[in-house]
């Protein structure tokens, strides 16, 4: 249980910061996917108010990493701000972010993997990986860690646990478990543990005519980060680093430019209350800042508290699989 019982789906992520005030301040803390009308600037404009002592902001394209960069220094001059260009479909922009981030700080208290995409046709990323797993899943798998060396040496001073790496994940994992055979969607033939929940309501099981379902592959993505933050807890925690995953809420934010009206329609029906990007920053905030969560108590949080995710996102087995096909599509392997 975390420290506040009481914060739940409408909780502000500015009333977090308040209660966690002490474990933003003089703090390193890096944040990806960030825009000027999403998660994730509401993230960073909640911690900035509680005086880091610096600031990263990654992200895809840069005019919209300086506007939020931009004004946060207008509001909090004192807070050191720095921006990073990162597009996590590409594996060489990774290795650049990482490299840049490395140059501006030896440490790094919290990394927050908050970008993701939603596409709905079929898209690769430059190693040919489908779009949604190798820009949500494979791409913050390389980027954590290319960072670990930066949170281990934090983790040497910090609280054991107040290192954190948080990945937000969706409540969209329960639709799919990790297609290990066939991870790009190609139509391989899947064995029945590794195939998507069925039937799929409404719009969601609509397909494109070469048979890509993007609710699908945004949901094995999904599950992807629940798995990856599981191995990292079985790993890091004896180096004083904790790992969280969360589903944030349904936020209206540019992750949904690529539906159409009747997909968003069928979003509405599973989701009837959509959150405000503040709204929508809480539980990360919580993931990231809850000095009750340095000893690991969960996995997986919705709503600022802790809860399972289904089971095909808690199977060790499938996070062990999942470290070593992810190793093999970033041609790296990185021990813990």
């Amino acid at each position: 249980m975390n420290s506040h019982a009481a914060f739940g789906e409408r909780t502000p992520g500015s009333e977090v910061t308040a209660s966690f005030a002490d474990q933003i301040r003089g703090r390193t803390i890096l944040v990806t996917g960030v825009s000027p009308k999403g998660i994730g600037s509401a993230t960073v404009f909640n911690l900035a108010a509680h005086n880091p002592g610096l600031l990263i902001l990654a992200s895809r394209t840069k005019s919209r990493l300086q506007e939020v960069a931009a004004q946060v220094s207008a509001k909090h001059p004192a807070t050191r701000v720095e921006i990073v260009v990162l597009d996590l479909g590409s594996q060489k922009s990774i290795r650049q972010a990482a490299a840049e981030v490395a140059a501006l700080t030896d440490r790094l208290d919290i990394l927050i993997n908050n970008a993701g995409i939603v596409v709905t046709s079929r898209q690769a990323t430059p190693e040919g990986i489908e779009q949604q797993f190798g820009t949500n899943h494979i791409g913050p798998f390389l980027f954590t860690n290319l960072l670990l060396p930066l949170l281990r040496n934090a983790a040497k001073t910090n609280t054991p646990g107040a290192t954190r790496v948080v990945s937000l994940s969706s409540a969209g994992h329960r639709l799919s478990p990790i297609r290990f055979s066939d991870y790009n969607f190609e139509g391989k033939p899947v064995p029945p543990e590794e195939d998507h929940f069925k039937p799929l309501p409404g719009a969601f099981g609509r397909c494109t005519p070469d048979g890509y379902n993007g609710i699908v592959t945004y949901a094995q993505s999904k599950t992807a980060n629940i798995l990856f933050t599981l191995y990292l807890q079985k790993h890091l925690a004896n180096q004083g680093i904790s790992a969280y995953t969360l589903h944030p809420g349904t936020i209206e934010t540019d992750l949904s430019r690529d539906q159409d009206d009747e997909l968003t329609a069928q979003f509405y029906k599973v989701a009837p209350y959509w959150k405000t990007p503040d709204e929508g920053s809480s539980t990360t905030l919580v993931a990231a800042l809850d000095p009750a969560l340095n000893d690991v108590k969960g996995l997986y949080l919705s709503d600022c508290q802790i809860v399972d995710p289904v089971a095909h996102a808690r199977d060790p087995a499938a996070a062990d699989r999942l470290w070593k096909l992810s190793e093999e599509l970033v041609g790296e392997k990185f021990p813990l």
